[in-house]
């Protein structure tokens, strides 16, 4: 666990998609959580010395016949609880309450009357707006709960046993359309669990760097470096304990934004000093890729070649006794660590072969979400250029061309790409814009530039807003910025002759196109 004040909230999993949500609105509120199992035991949690327990929401009816259901002697173990949405409904079940199937379904927002006569709801006005999401509900509370609050067809959208500290809402307190989500979730952590708030990431940066140096000793460690800033703020991590003993590799696959490969060689060759090998394998990657059209091939083409290459060069320096990975908390809990549905499979949470020769893996930022790891690579001085780089996908530009990968569709889409980026950043919307790229859309559209006709390829601009990256909304540039794009990508970057821009939320699409 990694916690400098001692003190934690245990967020119980039971498949919901908030889960990450929950455990990210605790952070900011300076307390510190982890995500685990609802069939995690009693005995473990009491041993963890938990200060409170969240139960997340979840797909599922608590009828069905494989609903997820905790321990009942959960509730007995004098430590406070708040259930949400289906943690509402487990806890109901499970103590006596009665959960039914309502024939009005609430999604969205609902005007819920509170009680704010309770540690819960304090503060908390008389009747607010909040968000719903749930097909059955609580009819019945159980016994020894009141009604803390309702709606127009929920009977108990929260309830309390104030004396075993046991509280649940029909409604999702973590999402913003939540009017006073953050202040009901720090009644909970402060009134209710009497956390003390002090959790700051402050001193993560000095106490990781002193767990990694006693770890590593007088041995040796190697880094996968992508430029990424997961992969960039663990190497640095690593590189401020043992400075020359751990060695970074950087497989440039060709595949990167403009200029990006020489960029994090100056960075981390310049300013830090590190011991950096920089494997330039364009030609190889791309003659692996050949023809390859598919995605998911691509994908599996790149994810394995990556491997292939960094096996080798690890293999060339001999005997080496750590591999560091850039592993955060997103990634652990998509790939199935938690009980949500394994999203997709990250190749840093256990996918390397077994037969690099590792005796033990370093992975400093495990326990943090990306808003975290940003933190700590400002504090570590990387450059903010760095730290704040657009989220880019593991393959790369690979799928952001639609079709097949040739280096005239990658020098198109990179001089493309770099001029939306130059100019949303003029603009001075790179931080409220969350992700925006270009894409090579494999389309061919005829055009007129001077007095002849074109016969040429398409761009679509993608950009979102989002809180979380498991919704997004499609991002309101102005149309002037927008119109600056576009004439200087037509007049810049050859062989394009029309710009679209991609209005589409997720859902329904997804923010990458591939």
């Amino acid at each position: 666990m990694m916690n400098a004040s001692n003190e934690a909230v245990l967020i119980m999993d039971f498949g919901g998609q908030y889960s990450q949500l929950i455990a990210r609105r605790v952070r900011d509120l300076h307390v510190y959580c982890e995500i685990k199992s609802y069939k995690t035991s009693v005995s473990d949690i009491k041993s963890k010395n938990y200060k409170g327990i969240i139960f997340s929401g979840g797909p599922n009816s608590v009828y069905e016949e494989n609903a997820p259901k905790c321990d009942p002697a959960l509730f007995d173990a004098g430590i406070p609880i708040l259930g949400i949405c289906y943690g509402a409904q487990a806890m109901a079940q499970a103590i006596g309450g009665t959960v039914e199937s309502s024939t009005v379904k609430e999604y969205g927002n609902t005007v819920v009357n509170f009680n704010n006569d309770n540690p819960l709801f304090s503060g908390i006005k008389s009747e607010s707006i909040c968000w719903m999401s749930h097909t059955d509900y609580i009819s019945k509370a159980p016994e020894n709960f009141k009604i803390l609050a309702t709606s127009k067809t929920c009977p108990v959208a929260a309830m309390g046993d104030e004396n075993r500290k046991l509280y649940a809402t029909q409604f999702h307190p973590e999402v913003q359309h939540t009017e006073q989500g953050n202040e009901i979730l720090g009644n909970f952590l402060f009134k209710v669990c009497c956390c003390s708030g002090d959790w700051i990431m402050s001193s993560f940066a000095k106490e990781q760097i002193e767990k990694i140096r006693q770890q590593v000793g007088d041995k040796t460690v190697v880094c996968g470096l992508s430029g990424g800033v997961d992969s960039s703020v663990a190497a640095v991590l690593v590189h401020k304990a043992i400075g020359k003993k751990l060695t970074c590799i950087f497989v440039d696959h060709g595949l990167l934004r403009k200029n990006e490969g020489d960029e994090v060689e100056e960075v981390f060759r310049k300013q830090f000093d590190m011991n950096l090998i920089r494997v330039n394998a364009q030609d190889r990657f791309l003659t692996k890729l050949a023809c390859v059209s598919e995605p998911e091939e691509k994908r599996k083409i790149i994810g394995e070649e990556f491997i292939r290459v960094f096996e080798e060069e690890a293999k060339k320096l001999g005997s080496v006794d750590f591999l560091c990975q850039g592993t955060i908390y997103p990634d652990v809990v998509e790939s199935g660590i938690g009980e949500a549905a394994v999203i997709k499979s990250h190749h840093n949470v256990g996918g390397l072969p077994d037969d690099i020769g590792f005796t033990g893996i370093i992975e400093p930022l495990r326990d943090l979400f990306k808003d975290e790891v940003r933190r700590v690579g400002l504090e570590l001085d990387i450059p903010e250029k760095l730290v704040w780089r657009q989220p880019f996908p593991g393959p790369g530009l690979a799928i952001r061309i639609i079709g097949d990968i040739t280096n005239e569709k990658l020098d198109i889409l990179k001089d493309a790409d770099a001029i939306f980026r130059e100019e949303i950043a003029l603009a001075g919307l790179d931080r409220s814009i969350h992700q925006y790229f270009a894409v090579l859309t494999g389309i061919r559209s005829v055009g007129v530039m001077g007095d002849g006709r074109t016969y040429d390829n398409t761009i679509a601009l993608r950009g979102v807003t989002t809180t979380d990256f498991m919704t997004a909304d499609w991002a309101r540039i102005p149309y002037d910025v927008l119109a600056k794009i576009s004439n200087r990508i037509i007049n810049e970057v050859k062989h394009v002759n029309r710009i679209v821009y991609d209005i589409t939320s997720k859902p329904p699409a997804t923010i990458e196109w591939e």
